[in-house]
């Protein structure tokens, strides 16, 4: 490239920098020529943090970082003013997430360069063709080819409206500063709820507030996010506002004796059902929130008189609007004496942006779910994912229902859903507009020999969770030699909820998976009691449990088949009944602190035992007389499960099944039924045992 060649891009990048903007240069060019372009840019100017994103590192004449794309998240609450993006080094591709994480770290004046070849169509991905596509039909989008001038937007002539002075020394914009005055000023039993797109300083506004309360006395607060990652900006803020503090990862301890922690949502739901997180007053921040299910933020939302819930609402990490969806009604329940902040306000840019739009575009990361429809006739289509690369507005709201439905799609999910091999999707229409939908794989079908190695633990299939997790960990060889379609993604419109849709599709589904062939239709989600309560509607058992909570959820992973063939009955009768048997002695030790209502629900998939005599006067005696019911156990474990198998509505045997098959103890059992000491606990638990006797005896 030519002086005059990068001296023009360089007066772009300023013009940029004078509009508050930030820039994307696609440059589509062979190896050499694209990172000759690439240096000579990082050589022409003093670049404070230039950055240099590929899988291994490149020989730079200039000082610059290298970064491989999934160490993308280490760099969140850092500012970048130079990006390049390397496609073209042997296994690069496009790393969707790592895109999305660090376009938001440019600031004002920034390049990110794109260097991709000139011939990615040829044997290219749908998603990549897509990507092409939006790119050459995007206005804001400066180009470059070897032998031609580079062709750059035009920018206005007048500066953009520039940002509202904040009126606070700590704060860059008006929406932080009001941002962090609520925080500051969080009221017990009125949470908060922070929501922002990228880019407007919500978690450094976290950052600010814990300074402020640790100066004012504060003892300790909790900080939790679906990954450490997500929290850099609070704690960079917090070890600038408070020096004198000590700072080891993400734990900082004040001067004066205060503490800011970040504790990952696992572990802190461990610590509330031990007692040890929650309480009289105790605080708790939580970012990006939409990443993480409702249920458990539900569980803090009960434990933390003063939480705050900070999200972004349309980012690689969730969706916003579908947490505030999911969550709100929660939110109504408990604490009707919510409010809400947003932040509207760029902090690293301003207002229109070009790159923030593009990157939305670009990503889906503005895909929002489609207009909801009357109750009118509904259509079956099974997409043909060529089709649907090429129909934006199809594939919009697709995305825009599956972002809305998960709290863990991200930009990375696009990709796959386009291109993973042995996806097929489904959806339901009405009135032109997609209604709910369904993402499906294939997985199995291995020879006995492969299948034995996988058993074994030697040998990993990437795309076949379902059936490597029965065979390493069910023992199930048969599960990888069976043909297995596992539903990856269900998803209904918000105001379709409840209509049915989803069993419908989920109907088409077993119905087109029978005709394939398939012996097993399955699931994997977190074990939660609704969603659980929706797939054993549907005629699904459960076959294997996470023995561990998973990090990001703080939920077990349960699995889930119904079957479609002969062999997919044997072989699901046989998962089903070995689960079944290792059910009780998981509960007592290693699924302890399941939750008791996702317990019982379980349990009432099993058999229902037979009681013999001494069972039977064992039961009456703790009903009735005065036995310890510690020594009558086995009988009142076939109690409950008689009474979950028959689907007894009781409100307490959830309850009592927590005593009875997980040992939960007295300070639990009082805590759950708002009994006073052991006393009147024995009393209650021997109430709902002589009423769960009585329903029983009732029973056929």
């Amino acid at each position: 490239m030519g002086i005059s060649e990068h001296t023009a891009i360089l007066n772009w990048s300023d013009q940029l920098g004078r509009c508050g903007w930030r820039g994307l240069l696609w440059a589509t060019a062979s190896d050499e020529p694209a990172r000759h372009l690439a240096i000579a840019l990082g050589q022409a100017r003093a670049w404070r943090a230039p950055c240099w994103v590929s899988p291994t590192p490149p020989e730079l004449p200039w000082h610059g970082a290298w970064l491989p794309p999934n160490k993308a998240r280490t760099r969140l609450g850092q500012e970048h003013d130079l990006i390049i993006f390397d496609m073209l080094c042997s296994g690069a591709g496009f790393d969707a997430d790592a895109f999305g994480a660090l376009s938001g770290t440019l600031q004002a004046g920034g390049l990110l360069v794109l260097l991709t070849s000139p011939h990615d169509e040829v044997g290219a991905g749908r998603y990549l063709i897509r990507l092409r596509q939006r790119l050459s039909q995007a206005p804001g989008v400066a180009r470059w080819m070897p032998g031609t001038p580079p062709r750059l937007p035009d920018l206005p002539a007048a500066s953009p409206k520039s940002k509202q002075k904040s009126g606070d020394p700590d704060c860059l914009t008006a929406d932080q500063a009001e941002a962090v005055k609520r925080l500051v000023g969080l009221r017990r039993r009125r949470p908060l709820v922070l929501t922002a797109d990228r880019g407007r300083g919500k978690t450094a506004a976290l950052g600010i507030a814990c300074a402020r309360l640790l100066q004012a006395g504060q003892r300790h607060i909790s900080v939790t996010a679906p990954r450490p990652e997500a929290v850099t900006a609070l704690f960079a803020r917090l070890e600038a506002l408070r020096p004198a503090g000590q700072r080891d990862g993400n734990r900082f301890v004040d001067a004066q004796g205060g503490r800011v922690e970040f504790i990952a949502p696992d572990e802190l739901s461990i610590r509330i059902e031990h007692g040890e997180a929650g309480g009289a007053g105790t605080w708790l921040l939580v970012d990006e929130a939409a990443a993480l299910p409702a249920a458990l933020l539900g569980q803090w939302l009960r434990a933390f008189p003063r939480i705050a819930f900070a999200t972004t609402v349309h980012g690689y990490e969730g969706s916003g609007r579908g947490f505030a969806l999911r969550f709100r009604q929660r939110l109504e329940q408990l604490t009707p004496d919510w409010h809400e902040c947003h932040l509207a306000t760029p902090v690293r840019w301003t207002e229109g942006d070009p790159l923030e739009r593009l990157v939305s575009d670009l990503l889906l990361l503005d895909a929002e779910p489609p207009p909801s429809t009357a109750p009118v006739a509904l259509e079956t289509v099974r997409w043909q994912r060529s089709a649907l690369a090429v129909d934006e507005v199809s594939l919009r709201e697709v995305f825009g229902l599956l972002v809305q439905a998960h709290y863990r799609t991200t930009p990375a999910d696009l990709q796959r859903l386009l291109d993973e091999p042995g996806l097929g999707i489904t959806t339901l229409t009405a009135g032109g507009h997609t209604q709910a939908v369904t993402v499906c794989a294939d997985e199995g079908g291995f020879e006995p020999e492969l299948a034995e190695q996988v058993a074994r633990g030697e040998r990993r299939l990437p795309g076949h969770l379902l059936a490597q997790s029965l065979a390493a960990h069910a023992g199930v060889r048969e599960a990888l030699t069976t043909r297995l379609r596992r539903v990856r993604r269900i998803a209904v419109h918000p105001q379709r909820r409840r209509e049915g849709l989803g069993r419908c599709l989920l109907e088409h589904e077993r119905e087109a998976a029978r005709q394939a062939g398939i012996d097993l239709l399955g699931a994997s989600f977190g074990a939660e009691p609704g969603l659980l309560a929706f797939w054993q509607a549907q005629g699904f058992k459960a076959v294997r449990l996470g023995l561990s909570r998973e990090t990001s959820t703080g939920e077990h992973a349960v699995m889930v088949v119904v079957p479609l063939s002969a062999r997919g009955r044997a072989l699901s009768e046989a998962l089903m009944q070995r689960f079944q048997r290792l059910l009780p002695a998981l509960l007592a030790f290693e699924l302890a602190d399941l939750a008791p209502e996702v317990a019982l629900a379980l349990l009432a998939e099993g058999p229902r035992p037979v009681l013999d005599a001494v069972e039977c006067r064992d039961i009456e005696d703790v009903a009735h007389g005065r036995r310890e019911p510690a020594l009558a156990r086995p009988a009142l474990q076939g109690l409950v499960r008689r009474a979950a198998t028959a689907g007894s509505q009781d409100p307490e045997l959830a309850w009592l099944a927590a005593w009875a098959f997980q040992g939960r103890g007295i300070a639990w059992l009082a805590a759950q039924s708002g009994a006073k000491g052991r006393r009147q606990v024995m009393e209650r638990l021997r109430g709902v045992v002589a009423r769960l006797q009585d329903d029983d005896a009732d029973m056929p």
